[in-house]
């Protein structure tokens, strides 16, 4: 039997911001995590249509295709190519899991949720010749799971391609995070047996990893042990954490002797009404300048995550945010345009207010504006974003957030990974277009190297994020 396991490209991937390099950074683990549980008798592949041509001339006998907001419809289009002829299709993913009826109508299964249960279920009945309209993991567990299908996986073609999860899902529950309507009806975080994580980890050829986990510090005690284990493998690596997780207790120092050299941080908003409204509890009452100088004198770089039109957002809000992310240092920044999701408390709110302007899926990219802000208009809000990014990745901007560093190797580092990241487009399409992305890999590891800990300047501004009714 034959398993061919998909993954549609997103409907960025055709439009006019499409960076080839964002899409070319982690493989698909979930799939080759998927196929980890097919019988070695079993036929399968893997394929990534941000990284290659999809053929649709085959016949496999199963079809998994795995399923997000933005590839809804490319993904729906294959599935119906694939029943046509007689394959058996298999959905999954975020969107399947929001939207169960709608995805039931171009498959013969849908997993909803996490798929470590539900998939091994679906083989046993599909082998037995029985296999069920929907299935449901109840049991959420990590422990006792197969290595991934990593052979599966053309490594050449990513820059990062030792992307490991040793945890799944996150303790928070933020009203604009799709995980709340992932993980319903069942645990919403959970951990691999340490072993089984730190065994992952021996598996990945050379020093650099990247941790794809929402929050790699959600559960103190794992990522105690995990680090300390973590000590003497000469490893770096990056990965997420929240801003309480960062500035509470040692778990990031602990991370850093580790070899962690760049954090992923949802600031999302400097606005505390907005974070009190979106549910974003754990940023409430943080100070996120003491938060930034912790990371820099650990030598850890941040990418900082910052939402633009929550309800409290006005035009100021955009060079507000860019010139506070610039004078605390902040390495990179991702800027989104708060999306309503649908499963997700935002999207009921924007529904039952009325304020819903499309359900095009195709729009759901975190680009555009799919409802109606408060304090702006949308035009407004969609400009507001694109200068964002504009200002932050200025030449100009990027030296002087440089600067913000101490030791002359520090500011070296973040000048070199920010403008490697925005300014050489060309430089990535090649090797891209080579096949030859691996090699960049030794260059990322240079840039994050360790570095001593910075003076950090006195002029810098604090932001304590504060409940609205505190004083």
């Amino acid at each position: 039997m034959k398993f061919k396991f998909i993954l549609p490209s997103l409907t960025e991937a055709e439009s006019p911001f499409w960076r080839p390099i964002k899409y070319s950074l982690f493989p698909p683990l979930g799939l080759a995590t998927l196929a980890s549980y097919l019988p070695p008798e079993y036929e399968a592949e893997i394929i990534d249509q941000h990284v290659q041509a999809l053929s649709l001339d085959d016949r496999p006998d199963v079809v998994a295709i795995q399923v997000y907001i933005t590839n809804a419809y490319r993904a729906y289009q294959i599935a119906d190519h694939y029943r046509n002829k007689g394959c058996y299709v298999i959905l999954g993913g975020l969107h399947v899991t929001s939207l169960p009826d709608e995805a039931q109508q171009h498959a013969d299964t849908i997993i909803l949720g996490p798929a470590e249960e539900a998939f091994p279920r679906f083989l046993e009945d599909l082998k037995n010749n029985q296999p069920r309209e929907r299935y449901f993991s109840n049991k959420r567990t990590l422990n006792n799971t197969p290595p991934t299908r990593r052979e599966l996986i053309d490594r050449k073609r990513y820059l990062v391609p030792n992307s490991i999860v040793v945890t799944r899902g996150c303790p928070h529950h933020c009203d604009f995070c799709y995980k709340d309507a992932f993980y319903r009806g069942g645990k919403s975080f959970y951990t691999q047996q340490l072993d089984d994580a730190l065994q992952e980890i021996e598996r990945l050829p050379g020093r650099h990893l990247y941790f794809l986990d929402d929050h790699l510090l959600g559960n103190k005690r794992f990522a105690r042990d995990l680090f300390n284990n973590m000590k003497g493998m000469n490893r770096i690596f990056q990965g997420a954490a929240t801003v309480n997780s960062i500035l509470d207790g040692d778990l990031i120092d602990l991370a850093a002797e580790a070899g962690l050299r760049s954090v992923f941080v949802g600031f999302e908003s400097l606005n505390p009404n907005n974070l009190k409204q979106s549910n974003k509890k754990q940023n409430l009452g943080r100070d996120y300048k003491r938060l930034t100088n912790r990371l820099h004198d650990l030598g850890i770089m941040i990418n900082g995550s910052f939402v633009f039109g929550l309800d409290d957002d006005d035009p100021n809000v955009f060079q507000h945010t860019v010139d506070w992310a610039i004078e605390a240092g902040i390495t990179t920044s991702t800027f989104h345009i708060a999306t309503p999701y649908p499963g997700t408390a935002f999207y009921q709110k924007m529904e039952q207010s009325k304020r819903m302007l499309t359900h095009n899926w195709d729009l759901f990219d975190t680009r555009h504006a799919t409802y109606q802000p408060m304090k702006m208009s949308c035009p407004q809000l969609e400009q507001g974003y694109r200068q964002s990014y504009r200002e932050f990745y200025r030449w100009s901007a990027i030296t002087r957030a440089s600067l913000f560093h101490g030791s002359a190797k520090h500011q070296l580092k973040h000048f070199f990974y920010t403008s490697g990241w925005k300014k050489f487009e060309p430089l990535w399409n090649l090797a891209i277009q080579m096949k030859k992305l691996n090699l960049m890999t030794p260059l990322l590891e240079t840039v994050l190297a360790k570095v001593t800990p910075r003076q950090a300047p006195a002029s810098t501004r604090p932001i304590t994020i504060t409940s609205p009714s505190t004083p």
